[in-house]
């Protein structure tokens, strides 16, 4: 098993390479459409055990851990993340099309940064995808808007 991890973690380290890549639109177009998307705001995890505010970053859109609970912070610490109040889980999330974004996603209780694609559904909900092998293989959840 320990050949699945391993290629787990260079499938990681791959996507994360070719995310890397990919240029960024530094325009003020570009900020515009961050301002405006109903992604800003702030969102809870399916268990309610992690809060995370979307905000503006430069051209791009990222979000921080708002609130997280007591189970959730411990899982993080255990993981060398400390404090988890305050991490930046979204990361460089750009506009690819209407209603999606694609960029980085830390995983705390993993210590690791995949590849992700936020979609919104509606005006309340989202679904936060982590990627493995440039897009193939993601695991979601939807999010809901606090």
């Amino acid at each position: 098993m320990a050949w699945v991890r391993n290629m787990v973690r260079l499938a990681g380290a791959m996507a994360l390479g070719m995310a890397g890549c990919a240029a960024s639109a530094g325009t003020a177009e570009a900020a515009r459409i961050v301002d405006n998307s109903p992604v800003i705001g702030t969102w809870i995890n399916p268990r309610g055990s992690v809060a995370v505010e979307t905000r503006p970053c430069g051209a791009a859109l990222c979000g921080r851990v708002s609130w997280a609970n007591a189970e959730a912070q411990q899982d993080a610490a255990d993981a060398g993340v400390h404090p988890l109040i305050g991490t930046e889980l979204l990361q460089d999330f750009h506009p690819a099309a209407s209603g999606r974004w694609e960029g980085i996603i830390f995983v705390p209780d993993m210590g690791r940064r995949f590849q992700s694609i936020i979609a919104m559904q509606d005006g309340g909900r989202m679904r936060v995808s982590g990627c493995i092998l440039g897009g193939l293989l993601c695991k979601s959840q939807i999010w809901r808007r606090m």
